[in-house]
Formats: structure tokens, C-alpha cells, sequence
């Protein structure tokens, strides 16, 4: 985290709506349909990215925690790590919760989740696999243990500790090369930063893909 205090002008959404981005200084449609999933462990700023991507560009927002069950949360608050067999059900409602988004006519979904390792975020790749017009990608924001630390101590009420963020990245598995809808965006900056950077991936892709269409 640099000490830049100063809040950078906001960024250019180049006349996006939900339906329609600008190429070339003329509107078009993106030929596929984008799920956005904001990954990370935690403390990397998932939340706070993903709600400002998600208003930039007026698309629905979805908050992977708040799709968790109890007996994950409690587990989580008692500082006992998730394993596979509490996340499988989760993931697989996210995905379906994003393609529901989807099906009500916007051309994309911001949602949040760690999706920590690489058979996590597959779950949520059946999505493209089932549907030749929907795209999945990763927004992967990549922190070092003692930035992720200090922003969980600075949250208050939140049930994520020390010991939990320590477990994410014991259990992180590094997106790999082949890994090509994993687009990293680097957190040791601002928030306001970071936002930005993140903003500008999705904007390029979009971008592409209307170009495309």
C-alpha cells in the first residue's frame, strides 16, 4: 500500500452502459455475455473493487460471502478453515446465481469470490462450457501477506482473522499460464488504484468484444 492519499480522477467508462460499449467512437453491442468474478484472499479489496466496477459500468453486482451458509460462516468465525465439501455447494450456487443474472437481459454480472484454488474456479467455468456466449473471467487481485493482514485488522465486526487469512494463502493456488481468463491487477497500491487498474482489464475486454462482434 503506497501512502498516496490524493483521490486520482475516476475513471472513463467511454460511455458504457449495460447493454452497449464504445469502440471507435461509435456504440456496440458485446457479442458475449461476461461473468466478472473479483478473486483474491482475503483482505486483497475483492468487495470494494467489485462494487465500483459494477457501478461504473452499471451491471448487477453479486457479494460471494453473503451466499454462504450458516454453518460456513460460523465455521469461518470460529477460525476453522472451509474445506472442499463446504465450498462445492457455494460455488455451484454462485455460478448459478450469475447466469441468472445473465438471463434478465444485462451483458454482464460483477460478483465476488476467492476461488482460491485452480478446481474452484472450474466450477465456475461450466458456465462458458454450457453456453458458447458467456465468458467467464477472473479479476485476480495479487497481495502480499502483510497488506492483506492490515486490512483485515482494519475492519471491524468481520469474522475473518489473522489465522484464516494466513490459511487462504497456504491453500492460494497461483493462476497458471494456461489459466488465459485469469487477468491479474497488482493491490500493493491505492484502493483507488487498484480500482482503476481493475476497471481499465474489464474495460479493454469489453472493448475487444464489441470490436469483435
Amino acid at each position: 500500500m503506497t501512502s498516496t492519499t490524493a483521490t486520482p480522477t475516476m475513471p472513463q467508462t467511454n460511455g458504457a452502459t449495460m447493454n452497449s460499449v464504445q469502440t471507435n467512437g461509435a456504440q456496440h453491442v458485446p457479442e458475449h455475455r461476461h461473468i466478472w468474478i473479483i478473486t483474491g484472499p482475503a483482505g486483497c479489496g475483492k468487495t470494494t473493487v467489485a462494487e465500483y466496477v459494477a457501478k461504473q459500468l452499471s451491471l448487477p453486482y453479486l457479494e460471494g460471502d453473503s451466499f454462504h451458509p450458516k454453518a460456513n460462516i460460523e465455521k469461518m468465525a470460529n477460525d476453522i478453515p472451509l474445506n472442499d465439501a463446504d465450498r462445492w455447494d457455494w460455488l455451484i450456487l454462485l455460478r448459478q446465481q450469475a447466469i441468472a443474472a445473465l438471463e434478465s437481459g444485462t451483458t454482464g454480472v460483477v460478483l465476488t469470490c476467492s476461488a482460491l484454488k485452480r478446481k474452484y474456479r472450474d466450477v465456475i467455468r461450466i458456465a462458458s462450457y454450457n453456453n458458447n456466449k458467456v465468458l467467464v473471467h477472473f479479476i485476480y487481485l495479487r497481495a502480499p501477506q502483510d497488506v492483506l493482514l492490515a486490512r483485515v485488522h482494519a475492519r471491524v465486526g468481520h469474522y475473518m482473522k489473522d489465522s484464516m487469512v494466513k490459511s487462504q494463502l497456504e491453500s492460494l493456488e497461483e493462476p497458471r499460464e494456461d489459466e488465459s481468463d485469469v487477468l491479474s491487477v497488482d493491490v500493493s497500491g491505492s484502493m483507488a488504484e487498484v480500482q482503476r487498474l481493475a476497471l481499465s482489464v474489464v474495460n479493454d475486454v469489453m472493448a475487444a468484444d464489441a470490436g469483435s462482434a
